[in-house]
């Protein structure tokens, strides 16, 4: 059941008025009507909204099942060590494109009275990131269209390989608030890319992020994290299809590929996690007296 201060957070997607929990569904004065999915996520989607590249089935078991293997722990804890020092310990933390929600869990196990809201398209994401922690909320809505949250409400925004949506990044943060961008580097899985079909990472990657930003951010500082993976075929398989890549080759191939590797392979994973902060407009110069 969403908590008040995830309604406190929320609006109404088809008119910006608040949304007040009644018969297992949020609902706004307007009777705009949003049911609450037995699995715990609320669902502000209209038909009309859906996004074409959300995440498969496939792709969230191949995900929950690396992840829970430990493989990107060194991130994880990357990202909750760099919450702690942006955001309070009651922090309202947003997660865009949360995926099963690992990193919004490992971020609110280090604040300790923070509310974490978690905004992905995919069904079956949502079903895992509502309950990826106690105090985390799942909600169906794609990003890359104006949020159903309130201005100014979130003290903290996660974006881990997700997409990008500048200005409702600033339009959502706090004045103090910070957004925390996780990307790959040019490094990142390069030795799986010619074996298994992985795309490849443009090396001009991270500036073009910045410049993408630019308007409405600042770039405080980015944290570099590479470290070397030993993977099984079976957790080289997952890795590929939790991956965009996984919608341009076929299963079929992809086992071929992998059956051809000899496992255990030593994979890099490298990232960079780059903290903005939300530019402010200057005010207007005084008239002179």
């Amino acid at each position: 059941m969403p908590s008040d201060r995830l309604l406190s957070v929320l609006t109404c997607p088809l008119c910006p008025t608040a949304l007040r929990h009644t018969d297992g569904a949020l609902r706004c004065a307007g009777r705009h009507t949003f049911d609450i999915a037995r699995h715990g996520y609320v669902s502000l989607l209209t038909g009309h909204r859906r996004a074409p590249s959300a995440d498969s089935p496939d792709m969230v078991r191949s995900r929950a099942a690396f992840l829970g293997a430990g493989h990107y722990d060194p991130l994880a804890r990357t990202l909750a060590a760099l919450a702690t020092e942006l955001a309070p310990p009651d922090a309202t933390v947003l997660d865009a494109g949360a995926g099963t929600g690992h990193y919004l869990a490992a971020v609110l196990d280090a604040l300790p009275e923070a509310l974490g809201l978690g905004l992905d398209s995919s069904v079956p994401a949502l079903r895992a990131a509502a309950r990826a922690h106690a105090r985390a909320e799942a909600a169906g809505w794609d990003v890359w269209q104006p949020w159903p949250v309130r201005t100014g409400c979130a003290d903290l925004v996660l974006n881990v390989f997700a997409p990008r949506n500048g200005p409702e990044f600033h339009r959502v943060l706090g004045p103090d608030g910070a957004l925390l961008v996780v990307t790959p580097t040019a490094r990142h899985l390069r030795e799986l890319r010619a074996a298994t079909g992985l795309l490849a990472v443009d090396p001009g990657k991270e500036d073009r992020l910045r410049r993408t930003l630019a308007a409405h951010f600042r770039h405080e500082r980015a944290e570099p994290l590479e470290y070397a993976m030993s993977l099984t075929a079976g957790e080289v398989a997952a890795l590929v299809t939790m991956s965009p890549a996984a919608r341009h080759v076929d299963a079929a191939q992809l086992r071929g590929r992998v059956e051809r590797l000899d496992a255990p392979v030593r994979v890099t994973a490298s990232f960079v996690a780059s903290v903005y902060r939300p530019r402010r407009p200057v005010p207007p110069a005084r008239r002179p007296g």
